[in-house]
């Protein structure tokens, strides 16, 4: 058993240097098996979910070398397109394999997608899609097949706005016959990203970050060489980190454009913020104000960004109420808060917190990343110690949670125990 434990903690202060994108650099892996050439990925985060990918290519033949940083993807080798459900279960992003390897291989079998449940993540507007543009799909118990003797352009219209989905769809339409037009696409800066990075290897895509996208589908594609965007949803967790505790962070490597729609909001909330041209400086010594948030898909206030800014208006003298509308059921760590001392109630996919309560510090389970994250930053204001179970959710977004926290003056430690769970562990509902 593992856990993490963290002490109450003085205002932290210092500079992060933020990583590369895990949700860009899960789909540009998967983009880079579509080339007839090397490809060449830099500032991929060194996460757990990142080996699992590693993984799943080195099973259907992809040769992955990395030199200082920079990863060389040949997928010359490959020679299968059925993904050990086991491996593709491990985490939600497997399905960019579909988009990816449906033109060229003609069939896909891979498993459901795993990781952070929250209930239920659909994969409906993937399928819808895909088979627009002319695959059948079978469901079966534990994976799926898509096949498609060839793919042709289509016009598409999500019924809803998602992320994976428009970048699934685009893989696949990037080596369709004619023309395909995403209508109602996501505008996050990972679609963008891996727009960029296809273009760079020859593919036709234009208007990626609005809300319509085409592309011109091509013959195939080369290789090329690419950067991974920042990882807005790291930075904004220590940004939020700063008005947690009360001090001055700077996270650095970041484009300050990405993290707008969290920084208006913590702007409302009480931080004040200072940009350069790849930082932002995040002062946290104001006070904290109660705040009413309503979550959406980017560019408004993000579903990742509710779990750690819960934990900042455990701060606030009023009422704060949080209303998550694109993952309703994502409040588990509002219970963990609630064995901490924290006053929230959770109805509806809407959270009230209370009033400002003292946090104690004890044992409390992270069921997903951003849960991680939370927790992490109520043990940093909480009295006492906490400890902090699921350290293998955290692994799966962050490279080392322990160093990055410690940079900046935190008491955090991981401790693992090869021995039978305490019976406080024991007790928490995981």
């Amino acid at each position: 058993m593992r856990w993490l434990e963290v002490k109450s903690s003085k205002p932290l202060n210092g500079k992060i240097r933020i990583p590369g994108s895990k949700n860009s650099s899960l789909a540009l892996l998967a983009a880079s098996c579509m080339a007839e050439e090397p490809v060449h990925i830099s500032k991929i985060p060194d996460i757990s979910d990142i080996q699992v990918v590693f993984r799943i290519m080195d099973s259907i033949g992809v040769s992955v070398t990395s030199n200082n940083g920079t990863y060389t993807i040949d997928p010359s080798g490959i020679h299968t397109a059925e993904i050990d459900p086991a491996l593709s279960s491990a985490f939600r992003a497997a399905y960019y394999f579909v988009g990816a390897l449906l033109a060229k291989h003609r069939r896909v079998s891979i498993g459901y997608p795993g990781g952070d449940n929250f209930v239920s993540r659909p994969i409906d507007q993937h399928i819808k899609g895909l088979k627009a543009l002319g695959a059948k799909v079978e469901m079966y118990p534990d994976h799926y097949v898509v096949e498609a003797d060839s793919l042709n352009g289509a016009e598409i219209f999500f019924d809803v706005m998602t992320c994976g989905a428009t970048i699934n769809v685009m893989l696949a339409a990037v080596l369709a016959k004619g023309r395909t037009i995403l209508y109602n696409a996501a505008k996050d800066p990972e679609v963008v990203d891996t727009a960029v990075m296809l273009n760079k290897m020859g593919a036709k895509i234009y208007g990626a970050g609005t809300d319509t996208i085409r592309i011109t589908g091509v013959d195939q594609l080369g290789g090329c060489a690419h950067s991974t965007v920042p990882d807005r949803l790291i930075a904004g967790a220590y940004l939020i980190g700063a008005g947690v505790t009360g001090g001055v962070i700077t996270v650095e490597e970041v484009i300050p454009k990405h993290l707008e729609p969290c920084m208006t909001k913590l702007s409302e909330i009480g931080l004040a913020f200072e940009q350069t041209e790849n930082s932002i400086t995040a002062d946290g010594t104001g006070r904290i104000r109660a705040a009413r948030i309503r979550t959406g898909k980017y560019p408004m206030f993000e579903s990742d960004f509710q779990q750690p800014v819960t934990t900042l208006l455990l701060k606030a003298a009023g009422k704060s109420t949080i209303s998550d509308r694109v993952y309703p059921m994502r409040f588990n760590h509002c219970e963990q808060l609630k064995r901490m001392g924290a006053d929230i109630t959770v109805q509806n996919g809407i959270a009230r917190i209370n009033r400002h309560r003292k946090l104690t510090g004890t044992w409390v389970h992270a069921a997903d990343i951003r849960a991680g994250t939370a927790l992490v930053l109520a043990g940093l204001m909480a009295e006492g110690t906490t400890r902090i179970t699921g350290v293998e959710h955290i692994e799966r977004g962050y490279e080392d949670i322990v160093r990055d926290f410690r940079q900046l003056g935190a008491d955090v430690s991981l401790v693992a125990d090869s021995g039978q769970e305490t019976g406080e562990a024991m007790m928490l509902d995981i």
